[in-house]
């Protein structure tokens, strides 16, 4: 029996609406006003897959994903160095506003890593999301 097919979500959350690449995210942020969120991953990581594992069963987070976030995961990096600022490394989530500025001022609980999340950070990440939804809607 194969695998079934691979969709856009990775696992991520299949509820979800996930965009394809980095450059309809911008788009889709610009023309939506809403906040684009980039998790960048690897499918060997374990790491990865425990904060996608928890990320997938937090149904308030997957909920403010699905309304208020346009959502993009790579497994590659992007051409747009801003969204490594202090390197490339996985697990990472960055924000981009519909302004198009990655917004550095978002960060996890790590100074070497400051945009990783652990499963046990999810509740962070949720506060993180609330937030740049509140600078957005504040900004705009």
């Amino acid at each position: 029996m194969g695998r079934p097919p691979q969709t856009l979500s990775r696992g991520w959350g299949d509820n979800i609406t996930w965009v394809q690449t980095y450059e309809e995210g911008l788009f889709k942020a610009k023309q939506s006003n809403k906040p684009l969120m980039i998790i960048h991953h690897l499918e060997n990581c374990k790491f990865c897959q425990e904060l996608k594992e928890a990320f997938s069963k937090n149904e308030e987070l997957q909920k403010l994903a699905q309304e208020d976030f346009i959502m993009l995961n790579l497994m590659h990096e992007s051409s747009d160095k801003n969204l490594a600022p202090d390197g490339h490394y996985v697990p990472r989530i960055m924000f981009v506003d519909p302004l198009l500025r990655v917004r550095v001022d978002i960060v996890g609980r790590y100074s070497n890593r400051q945009y990783t999340y652990e499963p046990q950070d999810i509740l962070l990440l949720l506060e993180n999301m609330k937030k740049i939804k509140y600078l957005v809607h504040k900004e705009l």
